[in-house]
C-alpha cells in the first residue's frame, strides 16, 4: 500500500480520515441541518475511531498527528454541544429558565471540552482513548434518541449532561472504566461503534445500550472521585 499511495500520502492517512470525520460537519449549518445531527456525530465517532486505529495498525502514529486529531475532536464536539443546546431553546415557546439553563450549561461544556483539548496538545498529559470529551458527544445521542421515541423534556437531562461532563473533563483523574476506555482491538472498537448504530436504528434497543454506556461512565466517575480524594486526603 505504501508503494501505490507514496510516502507522504500513505504517512497521512489518519489524518486524512481526521479531516473527513469533520468536513460532513458543515451540512449543520444548513436550513434543516439539525436533521443530520445524530447521524453525523454517529459517523464522526466512527471516523475518530477509526484515524486511531490506521495510526496503530499501520504504524503512522505521529505527534502532528495526535495533535489533529485532538483539534478535530474540539471543532467537533463543540459544534454538537452548541448546537444541542441552541436547538433546545429555540424550540422553547419562550425563553424561559429552563431554555437559558440549558443554553448556559452547553456554554459551560464547550469550555470544559477546549480547555481539556488543550491541555491534551501536550502529548504527555494525554490520556489515551475512551475520552470523556467523546462520551460526552455520545451522551447526547442517547438523550436525543430517547427523546424522539419517549417524547419526554429533555431540558433537565441535558443540564445535569453538561454539567457533570464538565466536571468529568476537566477532573484530574483519569477515568478507566468507560466502555472506549476498555475497547483497546480493532475488533472491540468496531463493537462499539456498531452498538451506537443500533441505538440509533433500533429504538428498542436504545435504552439498553445507552444504560451501559451511562452507567459505566457514573461508575468510572464515583470511582475516580473517591480514589482521588482518599489519596487527596491520604
Amino acid at each position: 500500500m505504501r508503494r501505490l499511495l507514496g510516502r507522504p500520502a500513505y504517512n497521512n492517512l489518519a489524518n486524512g480520515v481526521s479531516i473527513l470525520g469533520v468536513l460532513p460537519l458543515c451540512l449543520l449549518f444548513l436550513q434543516d441541518g439539525y436533521g443530520y445531527l445524530i447521524p453525523l456525530i454517529v459517523y464522526n465517532n466512527i471516523m475518530d475511531d477509526l484515524d486511531g486505529i490506521l495510526a496503530a495498525k499501520l504504524a503512522i502514529k505521529s505527534e502532528f498527528g495526535a495533535i489533529l486529531d485532538n483539534v478535530c475532536d474540539a471543532f467537533a464536539h463543540s459544534v454538537f454541544v452548541m448546537l444541542v443546546g441552541m436547538q433546545f431553546a429555540g424550540l422553547q415557546e419562550r425563553v424561559d429558565f429552563a431554555a437559558v439553563a440549558v443554553v448556559v450549561a452547553s456554554l459551560v461544556a464547550v469550555t470544559a471540552v477546549v480547555l481539556r483539548v488543550v491541555f491534551r496538545l501536550s502529548l504527555a498529559s494525554a490520556t489515551g482513548t475512551g475520552s470523556p470529551t467523546n462520551e460526552l458527544v455520545r451522551h447526547l445521542i442517547f438523550v436525543l434518541l430517547l427523546t424522539d421515541n419517549h417524547e419526554f423534556n429533555p431540558g433537565p437531562v441535558l443540564i445535569l449532561v453538561f454539567a457533570l461532563h464538565a466536571v468529568s473533563m476537566l477532573a484530574p483523574f483519569r477515568m478507566p472504566f468507560l466502555i472506549r476506555s476498555l475497547t483497546k482491538s480493532a475488533t472491540a472498537i468496531g463493537l462499539v461503534n456498531i452498538a451506537l448504530v443500533v441505538a440509533w436504528l433500533v429504538p428498542f434497543a436504545t435504552p439498553v445500550i445507552a444504560a451501559g454506556f451511562i452507567c459505566t461512565y457514573l461508575y468510572s466517575f464515583s470511582s475516580g472521585t473517591l480514589e482521588w480524594l482518599r489519596k487527596s486526603v491520604g
